[in-house]
């Protein structure tokens, strides 16, 4: 049986000259799929430059167990979580999520703004590096999105107007492969279904890792191809950008903040099998690994429709699977929606700690 499709829009940025074509396409995406692919020629992030993370990755996760320990997250969402810390669908999921992770907060002048393992300290400066790639080509973004709904630069400038002060993390993960039976049963997942928390998330991966998921318009659950049709040949693998829950807030829903997971694919052989297919050429027979940057707004932002016509005009379909789950709560800030989210994810340690939210 074949996957059912995804179809996701490839968008190539292009230059200034073409700026008002690309922003209507790229609302148009943020409107109908919430997921975009952006065509990485090399000048936003270079191939060379996400190589180069994806080796740092590596590094974090091989460090000793006691040393990422001394890292362990905080309620201001920074540092290590192991197996199973996090639930990101806790409505369904009997465990929590069978992946690690490691966030990196905002840096300042090249410095992480929390402890990092000291088997990566020689290398802070190269997380910082990629950290300011990531924030130059969400701004782009932002400034598109704003262009192709008649706003200006109100979403950029929401975003890093200091170096400091907002959610914004650069995450790193590694999800065990299929055969870690030790660590599965029939009800984990690698990741459970949620829509991210901030603005726009830029996502990394690797070729060959199965996995990512998206809830369809339909209900229908559709993997995610690391490279689509046509971009074999581009000298960068495309960077898939999907809509958070802060823009579908600022746009009353016309931009969907779409559910996603990462699971695995039943053609792997393992006891956590499920409905969903792998897509030709990808497995998860060994780990996988990604990176995520997710993009949030300087926390004592309000989350109120901006002033556009089209999101004006916009009337929400009731859709369950087209909207941010979230979009009916009463949620002030930014900063009050990520601690609404954060705490649902770790609930213990933010009972603990409240004195630390973010």
């Amino acid at each position: 049986m074949a996957p059912a499709t995804a179809n996701i829009p490839v968008i190539d940025l292009a230059g200034d000259e073409q700026a008002d074509a690309v922003a209507r396409q790229l609302v148009a995406a943020a409107e109908e799929h919430g997921f975009i692919y952006i065509k990485n020629r090399g000048h936003d992030i270079p191939a060379a430059a996400v190589d180069e993370a994806f080796s740092l990755s590596r590094k974090i996760f091989d460090t000793p167990l006691e040393e990422k320990q001394r890292c362990a997250i905080q309620t201001n969402n920074r540092g290590w979580t192991g197996m199973h810390a996090e639930t990101l669908d806790p409505k369904n999921q009997k465990v929590g999520d069978l992946k690690e992770a490691f966030n990196f907060g905002e840096f300042v002048d090249g410095k992480a703004q929390q402890p990092i393992p000291s088997t990566v300290a020689a290398d802070e400066a190269r997380f910082a590096a990629f950290a300011d790639l990531c924030r130059a080509l969400c701004l782009k973004i932002l400034r598109l999105l704003g262009l192709g709904l008649g706003v200006g630069d109100f979403f950029s400038s929401a975003h890093f107007t200091t170096q400091a002060g907002s959610g914004t993390v650069l995450r790193f993960l590694r999800y065990p492969p299929a055969d870690s039976s030790s660590l599965m049963s029939s009800s984990h997942v690698r990741a459970g279904a949620h829509s991210d928390y901030g603005s726009i998330t830029l996502l990394f991966r690797l070729p060959g890792q199965a996995g990512l998921e998206i809830l369809r318009r339909d209900g229908v659950w559709a993997p995610v191809p690391v490279s689509p049709p046509g971009t074999a040949e581009d000298p960068a693998p495309p960077i898939l950008v999907n809509i958070g829950d802060l823009l579908s807030y600022w746009t009353n829903r016309l931009f969907r903040s779409t559910v996603h997971r990462v699971v695995f694919p039943a053609t792997a052989t393992t006891a956590a099998a499920t409905t969903t297919y792998a897509l030709e050429g990808e497995s998860s027979a060994a780990p996988r690994y990604s990176i995520a940057f997710f993009c949030h707004p300087v926390g004592s932002m309000r989350l109120e429709p901006v002033p556009s016509q089209r999101v004006k005009d916009y009337v929400p379909t009731g859709d369950a699977t087209s909207a941010n789950p979230y979009a009916e709560r009463k949620v002030m800030t930014a900063d009050e929606h990520l601690f609404m989210r954060l705490k649902e994810t770790y609930g213990t340690l933010y009972d603990e700690k409240k004195e630390d939210a973010p």
